[in-house]
Parts: structure tokens; C-alpha cells; sequence
């Protein structure tokens, strides 16, 4: 190990120490609403460097850029009429809008990975926005984990995985929503769906008072993207109803299992536990077997993390 990482309390101590090290140019991982961020100033190209570094990320693979604000974003992107409408419906919150990028904006092109447009949000999170609020600048943070692993959702994931690659953990206790954001991209004429996340897509659409298209092309122009990604080293079969003897299972709904996303079959709850109850099942080192989970609402967040999980490596 390089290092060793700190870790951090959510008080005056703690949220100082966090952004004197982003300022300094490190990497702290920090708790949002969704899962687990690894953060660095966006502005800083060697602090951005770092992220990729520690997760061995791949560089064509963009940033979200984190606001303690939603009045901040105008600094790097054309606004439109659009974002005006779903900042002002989800910000702060589990979504994140992808404009073209202003002139003069100051991101390390690191952070959009070449690209000219980058990804925002404003976290729904007391302790992320007192985080960026205290170190008063953009941070770029993916989910703290391996790149391709299982995503965060609490303090010990991101140690099991970072543990001396990055200088701190800010310890903010288990993460609420568990899916990463939803991300629109509103850089063309029609608002595009690029990740379904923890904003189910109807409540988009009503917010937009329009339907959200598909990608027009396969490229990767947001995170989350990869076709493996989330995955946990056994292997992981989809939509099993009679699991075979030598498998874990998890479950949805009433029924035996060896942990149930959500016995009462509420999506809300899968997604808060659905990367908790992989590294679980990780542990034990056998394979996964996960049952159906419908494609409605949060359900089709939860089924694209999966799919993810379980693609060939």
C-alpha cells in the first residue's frame, strides 16, 4: 500500500481535514445519497489523475462533477430552459444533467474525458454539501470502488477496495438511495436518457412534461456506461426463480433466500440495499443467483445495475 487512508468523522474536524486534502490535491471518498463518491477538485488536473489512478479507471470513461449548489452550474455549462426545469424539480437530488461545456468553464478535460459536455449534480447529502460547501469549489467524484467492482454505499466498501490508494474516508454512514444518479443529457434537441439511476425516468418526463429518447449511439459520453461494470469477482446469474443447490440467492419479494433485496417487494428498498447485499454475497466467494425484479420504476435502475454485474469481463 502507498499510504494509509484516513478516516474521517462527519464534524468541524473531519469536513476541515476533507477539504484541506481536495485542496492540497488528493482524494477523499465522501457519502452522498446515492453511493459512495471518490472525490478530487475538478479543476485540478493531477487531482483528477488520481481518481482514475486509484481506481483504475478507464480515461475514456467521463466524470460527474459534484455542486454544493445549483446556482454554481452556470459557471461551466450552457444553461437551458430544460436543466432550468429539472434542477428546480430534483436538485438537490439523485440526477444528473449533462450540458455542453461554457467557454472558459476551467475543468481539467480529464474530468469530461475529452468531451464537451460534462455531467452535474447537487447531492442530496448533509454531509456531501457541507463537504463542498466547506472546500467551496467543483469535485469530481465516481462511485469509490475498484473500476468494474461493486459500487459503495457505505464507509467500509470503499476501505475494503481504496485502502491506501487514496488519502481519506469521509464516514457518513450508510448511503439512503443506493443507485448511482440518473443522468439526462440535454446537449441536443430532445433530453436523452443515458443512465437510469435513482430518479425514476416517469418522474423526468412529467418534470419535463416530454418523453426522455434513448441514445442515438453507442459511444460512452456519460458514466456508467461500460457494459461490465458492478460486478462482483463469482459470477452472477439474472431472473432465477429455482436457484441451484451450490448457489447464493438473493431474493425479491416473499420466499427463501440467503438475503432479500426486499421482502415486501418495495423497489425503494432494493435499491438501498442492492450493492450492500452484493459485497455480502461476494464474500462468501460462490456464485450469485438474483430473482426477477420488475421493469417499473426504480426496477429498471436496479435491473441495468444487474445486467451490468453479470456481463461477460
Amino acid at each position: 500500500m502507498d499510504r494509509q487512508t484516513e478516516i474521517l468523522a462527519p464534524d468541524d474536524a473531519g469536513f476541515a481535514r476533507a477539504a484541506e486534502l481536495l485542496t492540497a490535491g488528493a482524494q477523499v471518498a465522501f457519502p452522498t445519497e446515492t453511493v459512495y463518491g471518490l472525490g478530487a477538485d475538478a479543476r485540478n488536473g493531477t487531482a483528477v489523475a488520481g481518481i482514475y489512478a486509484a481506481k483504475g479507471r478507464p480515461a475514456f470513461n467521463p466524470l460527474i462533477v459534484h455542486l454544493a449548489e445549483a446556482a454554481q452550474a452556470q459557471t461551466f455549462v450552457q444553461w437551458t430552459d430544460a436543466a432550468e426545469a429539472l434542477a428546480g424539480a430534483f436538485w438537490p437530488g439523485a440526477l444528473t444533467l449533462v450540458l455542453p461545456l461554457k467557454d472558459g468553464h476551467g475543468l481539467s478535460s480529464l474530468v469530461t474525458a475529452g468531451l464537451q459536455t460534462v455531467g452535474l449534480r447537487v447531492p442530496d447529502h448533509a454531509s456531501a454539501r457541507r463537504l463542498l460547501a466547506t472546500f467551496g469549489g467543483p469535485v469530481a467524484a465516481p462511485s469509490a470502488n475498484p473500476s468494474g467492482r461493486i459500487s459503495p454505499t457505505r464507509a467500509d466498501h470503499v476501505s475494503a477496495g481504496l485502502e491506501g490508494r487514496i488519502a481519506a474516508v469521509l464516514d457518513g454512514g450508510p448511503c439512503p438511495v443506493g443507485l448511482e444518479s440518473t443522468i439526462i443529457g440535454l446537449a441536443g434537441p430532445d433530453p436523452v436518457l443515458l443512465r437510469a439511476g435513482g430518479i425514476p425516468a416517469e418522474a423526468i418526463e412529467a418534470a419535463l412534461g416530454r418523453p426522455l429518447v434513448p441514445p442515438t449511439d453507442s459511444a460512452i459520453n456519460a458514466p456508467g456506461q461500460m457494459v461490465s461494470q458492478y460486478a462482483p469477482r463469482a459470477p452472477i446469474t439474472l431472473n432465477v426463480t429455482r436457484p441451484a443447490p451450490d448457489t447464493l440467492y438473493l431474493g425479491f419479494g416473499p420466499g427463501p433466500c440467503d438475503l432479500n433485496l426486499s421482502s415486501a417487494g418495495d423497489l425503494r428498498e432494493a435499491a438501498a440495499n442492492l450493492f450492500a447485499h452484493l459485497h455480502q454475497l461476494d464474500a462468501e466467494n460462490r456464485p450469485i443467483a438474483v430473482a426477477p425484479i420488475p421493469m417499473k420504476g426504480l426496477g429498471i435502475a436496479i435491473n441495468d445495475r444487474l445486467r451490468r454485474a453479470a456481463a461477460p469481463r
